[in-house]
């Protein structure tokens, strides 16, 4: 799942606006995991790792497309909100911005830390204005692994959101992330399960 040199493809782009109009369930064993408050979750097994992968589809009633999606790019406001954020940049690599994450993990886990690409379009698609951001982990030179934090080289994600024709947005999302180490993968499943439900766009 690591992402060579090189920038996300139209396709990519495209695949997830298109999700807002027609979510891509079918076909695979998509499961609906929680449905409440216009939110809706579903899952999907991940035979390689025993993890989900997860697509989330809802509105956002009071929050505009163009707000909710320079939030979502601000790394400096999540350092402010996100109490597990331990370091977090964007650095210059092989002509490439890329990000540095590293999350704080309870005694005795071992912290995760991530180097990806993330990328945010903003596409006209037949007269919809649609946010788009992409991210998957890559590896570069510059970035080398910590001794005493994991490197997780498997973490993909996607976002698209759009106006819901009021005030607020029409969004979806689509995450997988292996942190990897020793972790029960049963113990992963149900911290990923209490996160998107209790809050799934912060992710």
């Amino acid at each position: 799942m690591e992402l060579a040199a090189g920038s996300f493809s139209g396709e990519q782009f495209r695949e997830a606006c298109a999700e807002l109009q027609q979510p891509a369930l079918a076909g695979a064993d998509w499961q609906l995991l929680v449905e409440t408050s216009g939110i809706s979750i579903y899952r999907l097994l991940d035979q390689k790792t025993g993890l989900y992968e997860y697509k989330v589809f809802g509105v956002l009633e009071d929050c505009s497309p163009t707000l909710l999606a320079d939030v979502y790019m601000d790394l400096d406001y999540r350092k402010q909100w996100d109490q597990y954020v331990k370091e977090l940049y964007e650095q210059e690599c092989n002509g490439q911005t890329v990000v540095y994450w590293e999350v704080k993990y309870p005694f005795p886990m071992s912290n995760r830390d991530y180097v990806y690409l993330r990328q945010r379009r903003d596409l006209d698609m037949e007269g919809r204005k649609i946010h788009v951001v992409l991210a998957q982990s890559t590896s570069v030179p510059q970035l080398v692994e910590r001794s005493g934090v994991i490197r997780v080289k498997q973490y993909k994600q996607s976002l698209a959101i759009e106006s819901d024709g009021k005030k607020g947005s029409k969004v979806f999302m689509y995450y997988f992330d292996n942190p990897g180490g020793q972790i029960p993968s049963w113990l992963i499943n149900w911290a990923a399960k209490v996160a998107l439900t209790a809050d799934p766009w912060m992710w």
